[in-house]
């Protein structure tokens, strides 16, 4: 598998496939939601995009950065999601780094978001589909956000080399920007325990693939099924 590690300023095209890694904190709140009930995420391309839909659905519950604001159900914040039941309801997610990544690749014939919580089924997704050739995309700091690359690079080296250690790659993560911005309070809509829950490897079982559906980018969790096994390469 040919692996590419791109900023998002950086796609100029549409991949074949693409992951799109946001470890702090979109794609680890995400997995939340869906570990919470959520049924599906609609992945917003703007903040008023984000109103409009919960304004046209009121029950759906919109998440963003930073601190709450009117209108907004939630903040991107996996230590506060944990605590919400969120059973059956679509969530509307607009953040930074992530959702944008996203929607940038939103051409992709497999389009999967990721962070350490969902890194082994995202790579078993990856064998699965038996890929030549996946971008991946660091969201956070224009490219350079060491644990999203971190993170990019683990899942890209558990997709061909099952043995992989993460403890390098956990390691490069917690000593990140964004690990210390959100340990010493710099951001704002923080939980204490935020930092901790980005770096739990394998949190969860399943992968999270976003599709378009109804000119809306939505993002599912995808579990293993007993039916799966290797098929034709994504190309």
């Amino acid at each position: 598998m040919e692996a590419r590690f791109l900023g998002i300023a950086e796609l100029d095209k549409a991949p074949s496939v693409a992951v799109v890694v946001d470890v702090m904190r979109a794609f680890t709140v995400a997995a939340w939601a869906f570990a919470q009930g959520a049924g599906k995420i609609v992945l917003a391309e703007s903040l008023d995009e984000a109103l409009a839909l919960k304004a046209r659905h009121p029950d759906w519950a919109a998440l963003k950065d930073g601190p709450s604001a009117p209108g907004f159900d939630m903040v991107n914040s996996p230590g506060l999601l944990r605590s919400i039941d969120l059973g059956g309801r679509t969530v509307v997610q607009k953040t930074t780094a992530g959702t944008v990544g996203a929607l940038a690749v939103k051409e992709a014939s497999l389009v999967l978001c990721a962070s350490f919580v969902v890194a082994e089924a995202t790579a078993r997704l990856l064998r699965t589909r038996e890929c030549d050739s996946v971008t991946f995309v660091v969201t956070g700091e224009d490219g350079r956000a060491d644990e999203d690359l971190a993170c990019a690079q683990y899942i890209a080296r558990r997709a061909t080399e099952a043995g992989t250690d993460a403890a390098e790659f956990l390691h490069r993560a917690g000593e990140s920007r964004a690990a210390a911005e959100l340990a010493e309070g710099v951001r704002q809509g923080v939980h204490p325990d935020d930092v901790a829950l980005c770096l739990e490897l394998d949190r969860f079982p399943f992968a999270m693939v976003a599709t378009s559906e109804d000119s809306l980018m939505v993002l599912r969790p995808r579990a293993r099924r007993s039916s799966d096994a290797p098929r034709s390469s994504a190309r």
